[in-house]
């Protein structure tokens, strides 16, 4: 789970939610690395890794006025061969509660999305030959 998640410039092809994913600075996705996220009926976002612990988790941040919004993908080892992804989102400032408001569902059905879409991915690696279907 861990090599598909780290490797965000391909989450566009497993998910509908991502338009484009680029990293800015020249480097795989790490601490301090920057990313241009664009999602289709929300304004594209630059995210910063604030949290990095390769093989568990990351955390990134972005900003716009009045709401900083953090989110967190955590992979949790559940036996030998399985893990479990934790997606969250958190706004946080002024204008959270706003932003919860006109985007709430939209964000709860994106992280759906972009579970299945990891899942499938870390299926199609675990079992090579499969292909990577990207979920509707």
């Amino acid at each position: 789970m861990w090599e598909v998640l780290a490797d965000p410039t391909r989450w566009p092809e497993r998910t509908p939610s991502m338009t484009s994913v680029e990293l800015l600075d020249g480097g795989p996705l790490g601490p301090d690395a920057r990313v241009r996220i664009s999602q289709p009926r929300l304004p594209v976002m630059v995210w910063r890794v604030v949290a990095w612990r390769p093989g568990e988790s990351f955390v990134w941040a972005a900003s716009s006025p009045g709401v900083r919004t953090v989110a967190t993908h955590t992979v949790v080892p559940v036996g030998e061969r399985h893990s479990r992804l934790l997606l969250g989102v958190f706004h946080h400032g002024p204008l959270a509660p706003l932003a919860r408001l006109l985007t709430g569902r939209l964000t709860c059905r994106y992280i759906g999305m972009e579970a299945a879409g990891h899942k499938a991915a870390a299926e199609a690696v675990a079992n090579p030959g499969t292909g990577t279907p990207r979920p509707r």
